[in-house]
């Protein structure tokens, strides 16, 4: 990523497995992922191949004193080489045409043209280089020709050693004929630091000579690309029905947290394309008769297209798809009888639903689901009939669930609930078109006249509250993982912020509403109160609504809402996983955590801020950091709060200084625990010796 105004440019030569190509941007720090353009240009299949992944270029260089830069129409490719001479090289070159015998690598001549070679005959000439990251698999192509009149009497040849280890055989370089050295395998360099030397042979009486060099890094996708086939038929099927979803854009099974909505893959292992074993088009407003493009997601185990307006007979190609264990086709008007190879299947265990809708059943709201739709009995049956109860709140009792042999968290609103029909339709359509990794993923909801519920992700850990507050079950929080807590959930609210179109103010956040996995990974959750903002505003007069404790004072006397709110409440919360404090103690002087803290920082004393419960082993670097981060949040001032973007900067380079802490301290207990060696070496000799 490049700082404003500068252009980044990235190369990467990938094979692709089918004839189309799909490029994701995916959001991975604070900014919203650009592209200015994106270039294709063609190679032929068996050039520059890597044993796994893809190629990313690091840099090419050719040798030459020249300041010039060589790319397209030189270069038939456009590739971009890089001029390059080191003070301990002597230039060469030549007019004479040199004769690419390279197969599909087409160097240019002004490239194949010069070159160097070690200005003293008899040293190696060496090439070094940094990797970004240590543990990066390299790739290098060097081009070679002999571009000077060679006596008869004299040789050229040399080895090439890469790392120390030799990997190719002596070589001599055809007069004016290009030639190209690669590895087949993958090289790592120790520490991220890569020497590549060309050491001339004893028989040699020439230095060894390089035109030009290639260097490119290992991609590796984590999963191959969904089969071709699927892909097809997915794509004609959102043609015939005109579906237009955010989130059908790119591979449908790839990346997995960016999966469409709507698909179940099925993943084998990394080098077999996904398969597609759920189609879920419930309630998606489709019209016109069941399409044939179905049939052509041959894997497909479940495929639901209830709550539509589909007309037309039950296709009989329904029958041959020998894969399809459910079918849902109720709720739509469709027509004639169904097929009797359906009705055979139907002994032989397939699931196949199709009721009418009711005549007069009369619905509480008009608002559009793309997830699925449950009843209250569905509910009963993956809660076992309500059996365990995880938590309680305002809107009611959550319980476990159960639902494809995955565990769900149930919501189900309580009659007396002080949250009403309005604050759950404001959750539903607020997480049926928002979808982020930091927010918890709504899975369905039942929305029918005997109960209202909301089916999400089970968050293993439970909330951020429970580990803060001593509750049993709950573990103390190391300050390296409320770190990442803070950072985590730092990063889902300021994609409510900035991230969505219009932006969003959650309104509640707050300890209970950050939700951790059994990786202690954290999610915001509970958009009951969350309001979307009209198009341009900054700040909108609202009913007042929040949690006492963490509700903005500015907010709670003017009634603007505005997303500093979000930050106000946030800062109370980076007080609660700094302190492990309650937010509101009536036992202590200041009862209000936001109070007590500026108290005891106008003492001095922040040490006494900090958790007890860590025993004073956390980083001070990284915890006055977040204090004053803490500090700067809950200002009086909405103005002079800082917005969420800046939260998640400040909290990333907290959490570099942590780890930079951690590792110091795990070095430190290492070179503890190893034993004290002392070595005396006793030279009669005074003078140095050569080494």
């Amino acid at each position: 990523m490049g700082k404003s105004g500068d252009g980044v440019l990235e190369e990467i030569i990938h094979i692709t497995r089918s004839n189309v190509l799909e490029i994701c941007l995916v959001k991975t720090g604070t900014s919203t992922p650009i592209i200015s353009s994106i270039e294709l240009r063609p190679f032929l299949y068996d050039t520059y191949t890597a044993q796994t992944g893809s190629l990313r270029s690091y840099n090419r260089f050719y040798f030459t004193d020249s300041n010039n830069y060589i790319r397209y129409p030189q270069d038939v490719h456009d590739r971009i080489w890089i001029p390059l001479l080191l003070p301990e090289w002597t230039h060469i070159n030549t007019t004479h045409h040199v004769i690419d015998s390279i197969d599909g690598y087409d160097p240019p001549q002004d490239v194949l043209r010069t070159g160097a070679m070690p200005a003293n005959a008899s040293d190696p000439m060496t090439f070094t280089w940094n990797l970004e990251t240590a543990t990066d698999q390299v790739y290098g192509y060097i081009y070679t020709a002999e571009i000077t009149d060679v006596p008869a009497n004299e040789t050229r040849e040399f080895e090439v050693v890469a790392n120390d280890k030799v990997h190719f055989d002596p070589f001599s370089p055809t007069k004016f004929e290009a030639q190209i050295l690669f590895n087949d395998v993958p090289l790592t360099c120790e520490g991220g630091f890569c020497r590549v030397r060309l050491i001339k042979t004893p028989r040699s009486t020439l230095p060894p000579l390089m035109n030009a060099f290639e260097i490119f890094t290992v991609i590796e996708f984590p999963q191959s690309e969904t089969n071709q086939n699927d892909v097809i038929a997915l794509k004609k099927i959102q043609a015939t029905y005109g579906l237009n979803r955010i989130s059908w854009q790119g591979d449908p099974c790839v990346p997995k947290q960016f999966s469409w909505t709507g698909l179940s893959c099925n993943v084998i292992d990394l080098s077999t394309p996904p398969r597609i074993v759920k189609l879920d088009l419930s309630s998606s407003g489709l019209n016109g008769v069941i399409s044939p493009s179905i049939q052509n997601l041959t894997q497909l185990q479940e495929l639901d297209l209830s709550q539509n307006n589909l007309t037309g007979e039950v296709p009989e190609f329904l029958a041959k798809m020998k894969s399809l264990l459910v079918i849902n086709l109720s709720g739509n008007k469709l027509s004639g009888l169904v097929p009797q190879a359906l009705l055979d299947r139907k002994k032989e265990g397939l699931k196949l639903l199709r009721r009418k809708p009711s005549a007069g059943k009369v619905r509480r709201s008009s608002f559009k689901s793309k997830n699925r739709r449950f009843t209250y009995s569905d509910v009963k049956e993956m809660t076992n009939n309500f059996q365990v109860v995880l938590g309680k709140g305002g809107f009611g009792v959550v319980y476990q669930g159960c639902l494809n042999n995955e565990q769900a968290a149930v919501k189900v609103l309580s009659p007396s609930s002080a949250q009403g029909y309005k604050e759950f339709k404001t959750e539903v359509e607020l997480l049926l078109r928002v979808h982020h990794e930091k927010l918890v993923s709504l899975i369905g909801y039942c929305d029918d006249e005997n109960g209202l519920a909301l089916i999400y992700e089970l968050m293993g850990k439970g909330n951020l509250k429970e580990h803060l507050s001593g509750n049993p079950g709950g573990s103390v929080l190391s300050w390296p993982i409320r770190l990442k807590i803070a950072l985590e959930s730092a990063i889902g609210i300021e994609y409510l912020h900035t991230g969505c179109k219009p932006k969003i103010v959650h309104r509640d956040v707050k300890s209970t509403n950050i939700l951790l996995s059994e990786e202690f990974d954290a999610k915001i959750a509970d958009f009951g109160l969350s309001r979307s903002f009209i198009i341009g505003n900054e700040a909108e007069s609202t009913v007042v609504a929040g949690t006492f404790g963490y509700l903005d004072p500015e907010y709670h006397k003017t009634s603007l809402l505005s997303t500093k709110s979000d930050v106000y409440s946030f800062g109370v919360v980076l007080l609660e996983i700094i302190s492990g404090q309650p937010v509101i103690d009536l036992s202590r002087e200041n009862c209000n955590i936001v109070e007590w803290t500026r108290s005891i920082l106008e003492k001095g004393d922040i040490e006494s801020i900090v958790d007890p419960n860590l025993h004073q082993d956390y980083d001070t670097s990284s915890a006055w950091k977040v204090l004053e981060l803490a500090m700067s949040c809950v200002n009086l001032s909405s103005k002079e709060r800082p917005n969420m973007s800046q939260v998640v900067h400040e909290l990333n380079e907290c959490l570099d200084t942590c780890e930079k802490w951690r590792n110091q301290r795990s070095q430190q207990e290492v070179d503890l625990r190893s034993p004290l060696e002392l070595s005396i070496t006793v030279d009669t000799e005074i003078n140095p010796k050569a080494r």
